[in-house]
């Protein structure tokens, strides 16, 4: 069967041990991890992970009840199942070196993205968006010239007055 790429949104207690339970979770019944964010909330003690896997839908069902067996865990919810927005931060450090300086300041305008710093050899650029844009954007540099690349991995929210809060 098919696996579809799915976003989960978990919000949990941001106790000792709590974001290792989740993954620990996927790592015992061998499901895959494509990305993986959290960091704590506006409300103490709370967090929230994204975790982006591939899964059937059955899978998914089988996934969040077995997240929400975990005492630390208070709600989970597919971003998929609505509209959502999804983002993705990307720092890519590029060669830059005479004609190739003008072509990076290019490439970086027409995808929106910001030089963060710059040497005499290199820039390095960041790009927000989502998964698709920052592949694009990857695709469109020449990859001999990539120096060096990190990725945050998705994060979302749901549209509208859709809000996932404790």
């Amino acid at each position: 069967m098919e696996q579809d790429r799915h976003i989960l949104s978990i919000i949990l207690e941001n106790t000792s041990g709590s974001m290792s339970r989740v993954l620990g979770l996927f790592s015992a019944r061998g499901y895959n991890i494509s990305s993986v964010t959290a960091a704590p909330t506006d409300i103490p003690n709370i967090a929230r992970m994204t975790i982006v896997t591939p899964a059937t839908p059955a899978m998914i069902e089988q996934i969040t009840k077995q997240l929400n067996r975990i005492v630390e865990v208070i709600k989970v919810v597919d971003l998929i199942d609505n509209d959502y927005v999804e983002r993705e931060l990307m720092l890519v450090k590029v060669r830059a070196l005479g004609r190739e300086r003008d072509e990076m300041l290019r490439i970086a305008e027409i995808f929106r993205a910001h030089v963060v710093d710059v040497n005499d050899k290199s820039f390095t650029i960041e790009v927000t968006g989502d998964s698709a844009k920052l592949d694009a954007f990857l695709k469109a540099v020449d990859h001999t010239s990539i120096l060096e690349s990190v990725r945050t991995g998705a994060t979302g929210l749901g549209r509208g007055d859709r809000i996932l809060k404790v």
